[in-house]
């Protein structure tokens, strides 16, 4: 019996061991799975974990990862908001998308036509990298054509566009997709499924910080 409690101990420790060990292995370690933010940036969305995924509609690794992203959004708790900016890296047509994500955002039009701009372009090989193309694209399509003129080179979008361009500098955008987390992390990873598991494990990371900062009320009986 002495033998048999003292196994069911080992036992129990090897286990506790093995479950903090994973625990642990869960941890972020910066130049792994993220780098940080110099100087942190401070965020949209206060009181919520904030995502941000720098793209570009033109860019053929962002249409790989559209559907992916758009996967491990809906797995996501309502603390936990997604943005969304486009560089342009001074290249014409990803600055005619800069345009494009803006303009459709002012017209409404950007959940509904946001996958099919993608499959426009690297399914169908469009090139809608003019005004009129595009505009006549997002008619074609079911949205507002003349509003999404109108906004294209729009006082709005053309300063929504220098604070993307700003906030690609500050984060040292040097590729997309790229996540970042809480304007304090950006992932890393050397495949799709990594940047989105690196990003998982910061915003895990991001969470137990309120849970410790402000934690629950205790309840009274």
């Amino acid at each position: 019996m002495l033998m048999l409690r003292i196994t069911s101990f080992v036992l129990a420790c090897t286990a506790g061991l093995i479950i903090a060990g994973a625990t642990s292995a869960a941890e972020p370690v910066e130049g792994k799975n993220f780098r940080l933010a110099v100087p942190a940036q401070p965020i949209d969305n206060p009181g919520k974990i904030e995502v941000i995924e720098f793209f570009s509609y033109a860019c053929p690794h962002c249409n790989e990862f559209h559907p992916l992203l758009s996967a491990w959004l809906a797995k996501q708790g309502k603390d936990l908001v997604l943005r969304r900016i486009p560089v342009g890296y001074s290249r014409p047509p990803w600055i005619v998308m800069q345009h494009t994500y803006y303009a459709l955002q002012s017209t409404g039009d950007l959940n509904r036509l946001d996958g099919p701009l993608f499959s426009a372009l690297h399914d169908q090989h469009r090139r809608l990298y003019d005004l009129q193309s595009i505009a006549d694209w997002v008619g074609a399509n079911g949205g507002n054509s003349e509003g999404f003129t109108a906004a294209f080179n729009s006082f709005g979008v053309n300063n929504q566009i220098a604070e993307a361009d700003r906030m690609a500098e500050v984060f040292v955008i040097e590729g997309v997709p790229t996540m970042t987390v809480d304007g304090k992390y950006v992932a890393l990873g050397d495949t799709f499924e990594d940047i989105l598991a690196n990003t998982d494990m910061l915003v895990a990371k991001e969470r137990a910080q309120v849970r410790t900062t402000h934690p629950a009320p205790a309840k009274h009986n």
